[in-house]
């Protein structure tokens, strides 16, 4: 059974250039430190095929925080198996999908969650978030990530769930699109 939230559509062709990536969950347990180097060396990658019209530096720096906001929920919230990453530029447009396994009942409360999320405004949920932060300095997951960059850096971001396709879970792939300029 596939269930779709947000922007899950894949505009980059046949064209564009592209990158995939498999994180093995074995013999390397994944970790943090998996996600940063990562998201900067794909950054590195695609910032230098962009066109002369976009500046590298920051195409780098976008295209690296997406992605290690992205991948660290992957590896925070995976269910066993591995992470795979597929990526293309085309056009000053950079396509991410990450597929992982998660388990049902985070599945459950994630579909709860985007639900709310993709109700409102990015902007208005960034700010009551940081404020909600700032009140509560213990409290943990509060996707600031991803609000960021819904509201600062105007990613489109879509998420499927696949149900009966893994042994164990349900498949989530996280699908983000960013404009470069």
């Amino acid at each position: 059974m596939l269930e779709e939230f947000g922007n899950t559509a894949v505009s980059n062709g046949e064209n564009a250039t592209r990158f995939s990536l498999k994180l093995m969950a074995e013999p390397l347990e994944l970790s943090w430190h998996h996600c940063g180097v990562t998201s900067d060396f794909i950054g590195d990658y695609f910032s230098r095929a962009c066109a002369r019209d976009v500046d590298p530096v920051d195409a780098r720096h976008s295209i690296s925080y997406m992605i290690n906001e992205i991948l660290e929920n992957a590896v925070k919230f995976r269910h066993g198996g591995d992470i795979e990453i597929e990526s293309s530029l085309e056009n000053n447009s950079f396509e991410i999908q990450i597929r992982n396994r998660i388990a049902p009942q985070t599945a459950e409360g994630f579909r709860e969650h985007l639900t709310g999320l993709l109700a409102r405004d990015p902007g208005e949920l960034l700010l009551e978030r940081i404020e909600e932060n700032a009140l509560n300095p213990d409290a943990s997951g509060s996707g600031l990530g991803i609000l960021t960059l819904m509201n600062d850096y105007e990613a489109k971001l879509g998420w499927s769930f696949v149900s009966g396709r893994v042994s164990e879970g349900v498949e989530l792939t996280t699908h983000a699109a960013l404009r470069l300029s």
